[in-house]
């Protein structure tokens, strides 16, 4: 019975949460008041060269803020988590995200939380770091997805896991952030997902 239900692969930062926004407003812009940027500025993901900086000062800004208390506070997305307390019980749910290794237990952690009576398989891909040794075995969604062979619909604000994921025959939803060409608002989106899986149900 339980094998039947379609899976959904969720990534997680900027989907089941608003990550950058909440790092962006309420970290950078408090050390950089200079900055005249808004949210819906950051056009470009990562925003290093929005925001006239290495990509290195970025990555150590947004870690730093992963391991500051904060993300551990942030509450999931108001209409994601409406979704599943509604739906997420027709299907499975995994996980699949790509955090720094420093911030991997966090966000984990998080995740099971406020979602763990519905995902049953956290995943990640480590984002690297400067001077890290990790053992490496996939290094892009993509690589994870070919390796897993699990999955009917993914989930993300990436436009190149998006197309990534539908070269391996998957479906896929796009959630809009200011950095990809989503034309669906939040709601529209879910709604899509609601309606792509239960078409792969009835498949």
């Amino acid at each position: 019975m339980f094998n039947d239900k379609p899976t959904i692969i969720w990534d997680v930062d900027d989907v089941l949460n608003n990550l950058t926004c909440i790092w962006f407003k309420n970290y950078w812009l408090k050390s950089h008041p200079e900055c005249l940027l808004k949210y819906r500025d950051m056009t470009i993901n990562p925003p290093y060269k929005l925001l006239n900086i290495e990509l290195g000062e970025y990555r150590a800004s947004l870690d730093s803020f992963r391991l500051s208390g904060v993300y551990e506070n942030m509450l999931p997305t108001e209409e994601v988590i409406g979704w599943f307390r509604l739906y997420g019980e027709e299907f499975r749910h995994v996980v699949l995200t790509a955090p720094p290794l420093c911030a991997t237990s966090i966000a984990a952690e998080w995740v099971l939380r406020h979602f763990g009576g519905w995902v049953r398989s956290y995943n990640f891909v480590p984002s690297k770091r400067d001077g890290e040794k990790i053992p490496l075995y996939d290094q892009t969604k993509k690589e994870f997805l070919s390796w897993l062979g699990k999955g009917d619909i993914l989930v993300d604000d990436n436009l190149e896991n998006i197309e990534a994921a539908e070269s391996l025959g998957m479906k896929t939803v796009l959630i809009p952030q200011p950095w990809n060409d989503s034309r669906q608002t939040l709601p529209e989106s879910l709604e899509s997902l609601l309606f792509l899986a239960r078409g792969v149900m009835r498949d």
